[in-house]
Formats: structure tokens, C-alpha cells, sequence
């Protein structure tokens, strides 16, 4: 099966599309742009989303759920907010069908129009604000930490599975504080937590920074955002946090009599990542064989496979690794035990492989007989014959090593695909690779001209510029400091 994947260098996007097919990740809906995430795909997200919720719990933040459904007017309340919005919109504007009284099937029901148009939602900003008004009165009742998991949509017009769609998964967390200090150490507390998860979890390293004006969140006065790069040089934004100001507080009157006793508008931020983070995951690690999971967001970390030629071998086999399966279970493995005969142990190795299996161990006669089991490491592809004696605590240290490693090798492909240069000429020959730190000189015409003519955009404002007077790679002009470029998905 693993043979049936087009190879990256050959074609990086069919790869992708193939590799979710036949890692039976996700698949097409028959609904235009939205996607059918299967069982072993979910149960990756599932993981990322446990991750999260315990971290976001940690950090004080609770958990609540809010209506699909965005009354029109509502957009229309933060001018920037709908005008970035306005375009992917999705409008219920009738409640009820009928049957077609020519028999055809069933019809709009024009009666039923509703008085005013149903927004399903793109991002919760509206109607999370409209109930804040009725929950925050007094500065004891803030800080307000709310997070919800729920689907959004976006009507795509070109999609691709986990990274584009229609219709996706994400978290949106949405706090209100007193002042504007707490609503900005909030922002960038919450990237941190997403830095953290991608860097210890997805094993992807990241760039934290700031996006520029151009590409703020609509409605936001600030976006931190966190950059990652994929293995074909390009980036992907795989978490924002927006500072919002008191945009939204004014926009549905959402006040709150201060320590001084007197009004003022409560300051928010929000901030979320989705689905796409699937997408960052396979195409930061995997290769022409199939996934590569780290064993943090592994379904299955480790799969035991018999090789036998009798029902009686297979019965000594079994009575060996059995109580070794629920060894690794009790010390937070999760692993299986395929002792099925519908197919022969090399189709297993290959199939586990296609699904990214951190490790996998076989078990035949003479393993039997010598005390011993063979190891394989799905990132390193490499095996090895080793002692069955202490093999618990072996898998538990070989999948924090799996882990780092993945991450290291990601960081050192990074690291290798992202130059400095100081002349145009050099960016549009190097902005092919990777990622290109290059001076620019803040205006968005310049930002605007350089994705015209090389459609690269600046990917963030890094937290750890170094202040360094330069001119601007494209316009000449003073700048200040080095910023991130990069196609991007």
C-alpha cells in the first residue's frame, strides 16, 4: 500500500492528498468543501484536543459552548470585523421546506423567510460579546476566561483536506479583563501555550511573532501568531491570539464599574487553532512511506506483531506477549496486539508503517526460544534484536527518544532551509527554499508589492528580532529590523 503514495520530490501536494487517503485519515465529503475526518484521523485530533483542553485548564480557562447560528446585524456592529469576514459568510435565510407540488422534490418554502438572515458562524467574536454584556457588570467579575470547542464555516472556494475546508474543527478561547495590560499578557500567555503544544506535542518547532498590519486578525488590534515550516519550504500559521482592545466591548456595550467606581469598557482577546494543525503534523514529519507521528499524538504507539507457522506457536506467542500488552497499558502505553490472520505479517509491517506507528515489535519461533523480541522505529526505520527482559521500561525511554528526535530533525530542516538576504535578487532565488529573513521597511505597500512579485508574504515580526538598521530588501528604504517571508499555505 505505502508503495501506492507519490514520492514528495515528485509531487509534494498529490503526496499530501494521497497520504491522507491511504493512512485513512479523512476523505471528501459529498457536501463542496468539507471534509469526512475518519476514526483514525479523529483520534489523532483527539489527543491534540485533550492536550490542549488540560493546558488551557491549567491556565485558568474554562469551557463553554455557544450558538452556530449569528444574527446578521451582529456582523454588522465592528466594521473591520465584518468586512474581513464578509466574503465567507454562509446565510440561512428561510426555516421551513416543502414538497414541490410538481412531485420534483422538496422546495424552498418561501413563506417561511426569516426577518432577519442567520449567519452560520465563521469565528464567535458577535455572539460571544452580546452575552458578555448580560455576565460582566463589575470588575470582581473579571477576568472572564472562556474557551469552546466547536466547528465553524468558511465558504472556501478552494479547499484541501485538514488545511482548507469549508467546515472545520477548532477551539476559540474569548477573555475580557479590566485593563488592557491583563487582556495583552493574556494574548501572549495563550501563543505560549500553543508554542508549547506544537513544539512538545507535535514535535513541529515554530517562530512566535507579531503579524503585521496587513494581516491582523479583523477587528483586532494586534495578532501574535506561531509560524511553521513545512517540508517543502513553505509555511504554515499554526495558532493566532488576538489582542482585541476594547473593539468588541464598544461594538455590543459590554461595561463594567471599575475599582474607582466608574464605567469603562472591559478589554478582550481571542485566540484558536483547528484542524489545520492535522495538517501541519503529516506534512511536517511524514515521507514517502507513509505518516510519521510523534508518539505523544500516536493512536498507537506501539504494535506487536506474531510471526508463526502453527496454531501452537501462535498460542505460545501470545501467552507471552499478552501480559505484556497489559504491562505497557498500566504504564501508559497504548498499544496493540494484531494477532489476526486475515493478512500475513509483511502486509502488517507495511500498513503500520503507512499509519505512522512509532514501534513496532514481531515475535517469532526463535524469539521464543532465545528470550528475545525485534524492534523497529518507524522515524529512524531502523531494527534491532533485543532482550524480551525489562522491554517495558526500553519502549517507555525509545519513545521520548523517538519524540526528540522527530522534533530535532524537523528544527535542524528548518534551520537549513532559512537564509538572510540583502538584495532583492537574492530574496526571489532563495524564497523558493524556505523561509528568508530580509529587511523591510513597515509600509504595507512594500508588503504588498513584494507578495505581488514573488507571492511571499510576511509570515511574522519575530519576537526575537535583533535590532539591526538596515535598508529594505525591496523598496531601499531605512528598516529596523529583519522580518520573516515565506510562501505559504
Amino acid at each position: 500500500m505505502a508503495k501506492a503514495i507519490p514520492s514528495r520530490s515528485e509531487n509534494y501536494s498529490e503526496w499530501y492528498n494521497e497520504l491522507i487517503k491511504k493512512a485513512d485519515l479523512a476523505e471528501n465529503s459529498a457536501v463542496r468543501g468539507c471534509m469526512v475526518i475518519k476514526p483514525y484521523g479523529f483520534s489523532i485530533w483527539e489527543k491534540m484536543q485533550r492536550a490542549l483542553d488540560d493546558m488551557f485548564k491549567e491556565t485558568g480557562h474554562t469551557n463553554a459552548y455557544f450558538p452556530l447560528f449569528i444574527p446578521k446585524s451582529y456582523l454588522s456592529k465592528e466594521a473591520s470585523h465584518v468586512e474581513g469576514f464578509a466574503k465567507e459568510c454562509a446565510v440561512v435565510t428561510h426555516y421551513r421546506l416543502k414538497n414541490a407540488e410538481d412531485g420534483s422534490g422538496v422546495i424552498v418554502d418561501p413563506e417561511a423567510k426569516l426577518e432577519e438572515e442567520l449567519i452560520v458562524r465563521p469565528t464567535s467574536e458577535t455572539v460571544i460579546w452580546s452575552t458578555y454584556k448580560n455576565w460582566i457588570q463589575s470588575y470582581r467579575d473579571l477576568p472572564l476566561l472562556i474557551n469552546q470547542w466547536a466547528n465553524v464555516v468558511r465558504w472556501e472556494m478552494r479547499t484541501r483536506i485538514f488545511l482548507r475546508t469549508a467546515e472545520f474543527l477548532w477551539q476559540e478561547g474569548h477573555t475580557a479583563h479590566a485593563t488592557a495590560e491583563e487582556a495583552q499578557a493574556e494574548t501572549r500567555q495563550m501563543l505560549d501555550v500553543y508554542a508549547q503544544f506544537a513544539e512538545e506535542w507535535m514535535a513541529v518547532p515554530v517562530i512566535k511573532g507579531s503579524k503585521t498590519p496587513n494581516e491582523r486578525f479583523a477587528g483586532a488590534e494586534d495578532t501574535l501568531c506561531i509560524e511553521a515550516m513545512m517540508q517543502d519550504g513553505k509555511a504554515l500559521q499554526a495558532g493566532t491570539s488576538h489582542f482585541l482592545g476594547q473593539n468588541f466591548a464598544k461594538a455590543f456595550d459590554v461595561q463594567f464599574l471599575n475599582k474607582q467606581n466608574q464605567l469603562d469598557y472591559v478589554w478582550g482577546t481571542s485566540w484558536g487553532v483547528s484542524t489545520r494543525l492535522m495538517g501541519a503534523l503529516i506534512m511536517a514529519h511524514s515521507d514517502d512511506d507513509g505518516l510519521v507521528l510523534p508518539p505523544k499524538l500516536a493512536p498507537i504507539q506501539v504494535v506487536i506483531v506474531p510471526i508463526y507457522r502453527t496454531e501452537e506457536q501462535l498460542e505460545q506467542i501470545s501467552a507471552k506477549i499478552k501480559p505484556f500488552v497489559q504491562e505497557l497499558r498500566k504504564a501508559g502505553v497504548s498499544v496493540k496486539y494484531d494477532d489476526s490472520d486475515a493478512n500475513k505479517p509483511g502486509w502488517k509491517f507495511a500498513e503500520y508503517e503507512l499509519r505512522g506507528v512509532p514501534i513496532r515489535l514481531a515475535m517469532g519461533g526463535r524469539d521464543l526460544e532465545n528470550g528475545t523480541v525485534e524492534i523497529a522505529r518507524r522515524d529512524l526505520k531502523t531494527k534491532e534484536t533485543v532482550p524480551f527482559y525489562g522491554l517495558t521500561e526500553r519502549i517507555k525511554a525509545l519513545l521520548e527518544d523517538i519524540q526528540q528526535t522527530i522534533y530535532n530533525k524537523a528544527k535542524a530542516f528548518r534551520e537549513e532551509h532559512t537564509v538572510t538576504v540583502d538584495t532583492f535578487e537574492e530574496f526571489q532565488t532563495q524564497i523558493e527554499n524556505g523561509f528568508v529573513l530580509a529587511h523591510w521597511d513597515g509600509t504595507s505597500e512594500t508588503e504588498e508589492a513584494i507578495k505581488e512579485a514573488t507571492k511571499a508574504t510576511i509570515r511574522c515580526i519575530p519576537f526575537d528580532q535583533k535590532p539591526e538598521e538596515g535598508v529594505c530588501v525591496y523598496s531601499g528604504k531605512p528598516s529596523k529590523g529583519r522580518v520573516v517571508f515565506a510562501r505559504a499555505y
